[in-house]
């Protein structure tokens, strides 16, 4: 949870960093690009001329800005790439501008690795998965333990071919740190509490090798598949109907509405039905009877647009016929699971066991 003043250029930020990091760029993307080819062509004293030469037009102005972040953020640490030239030029330019701020040794290429290295480490923890076919409830019973790790919220998805939400996924190597980070804190949580606490359970979902378009570190979902222990959520067909409507209609189409401009509700249902047909669309080869099933789906959008977002018992068939697709992708996966069954039952009697 320590803050992070990020130097390094915007392409290197977007394609991965930390969470409670905030890119300031010593060099943006062109300028990183200009200093980077002078360095290949005529070494690294012109390139570092370069560099000043490039920033010292913004420098006054940059400066100013790590200098707030810092005030605001006493606790904070700035990185780069490698803990090289970068953060070591920022530090000492707000050191001059009366600012002492620690820098990660090694920068952003030793925290990677350190993240790597936990998440191999995740395979031996004391997991306990929550197994259960697609709407149980895992989601909603997986928080109510305190020593948990939302693999769905941090990928910024429901796990399901419908599962996609309006902000997108983030990238992978943002979904492995933050996985990695959550895991860590809870081993490290243990490790002060002293032994028995070490020993408690960590619960996750079980979940496939993909969540959206991201992917699970390999050795965690190894051991999901032939190691860890589950327990296994049973809810009857009527609630699992009630929980994905209220997971995947009640919950999700106020996320649309939001993210357009004066919650534009035509529009919202516009793109609602969009993302809906669209994901149908890419398992048609799979479902049977599609064509009928395409037409509960779109029933239950008709009536849920023409009540203005208020019915969704249009959805009951459509979801039916979607929870037996899945239930049988779920008994292929049971057959494939190694790991022991500890208990089945209701989500009240998995609290109480």
């Amino acid at each position: 949870d320590i803050p992070l003043l990020d130097v390094r250029a915007e392409v290197e930020f977007e394609k991965g960093a930390f969470p409670n990091s905030v890119n300031m760029p010593i060099l943006n993307d062109e300028q990183r690009h200009l200093v980077g080819t002078c360095y290949k062509e005529t070494g690294p004293e012109a390139a570092f001329d370069l560099g000043e030469e490039l920033v010292t037009p913004f420098k006054e102005e940059r400066i100013s800005a790590w200098k707030n972040h810092a005030q605001e953020n006493p606790s904070g640490y700035v990185y780069c790439f490698r803990g090289g030239s970068r953060s070591q030029i920022t530090q000492s330019l707000l050191k001059e501008a009366g600012v002492d701020y620690p820098l990660v040794a090694g920068g952003y290429k030793a925290m990677r690795q350190f993240l790597i290295e936990e998440l191999e480490r995740v395979p031996d923890l004391p997991i306990i998965m929550i197994g259960g076919r697609t709407a149980s409830g895992k989601t909603h019973l997986l928080k109510h333990f305190t020593r948990h790790v939302d693999l769905e919220g941090i990928a910024n998805h429901r796990g399901s071919t419908f599962g996609a939400l309006v902000d997108p996924q983030p990238t992978p190597i943002n979904f492995e740190n933050e996985v990695a980070i959550e895991f860590l804190k809870l081993r490290q949580s243990g490790s002060l509490a002293g032994q028995n606490q070490q020993q408690q359970p960590i619960f996750i979902e079980e979940e496939g090798r993909h969540i959206g378009r991201l992917s699970l570190p390999s050795g965690m979902h190894d051991a999901m598949v032939d190691r860890f222990p589950v327990v296994e959520l049973e809810t009857p067909m009527e609630d699992r109907v009630r929980i994905c409507v209220d997971d995947y209609v009640t919950d999700m189409f106020p996320l649309f509405v939001s993210a357009e401009i004066n919650g534009d509700l035509d529009l919202a249902h516009e793109k609602f039905r969009e993302a809906h047909l669209n994901s149908l669309g890419r398992i048609k080869k799979r479902v049977q009877n599609y064509e009928e099933v395409n037409s509960q789906l779109i029933k239950g959008l008709d009536l849920f647009q023409r009540s203005n977002g208020i019915d969704v018992s249009g959805f009951s068939d459509f979801t039916k016929s979607m929870l037996q697709y899945y239930d049988k992708m779920y008994d292929y996966q049971m057959d494939q699971r190694k790991g022991e069954v500890l208990f089945r039952g209701d989500s009240k009697s998995i609290i109480e066991w």
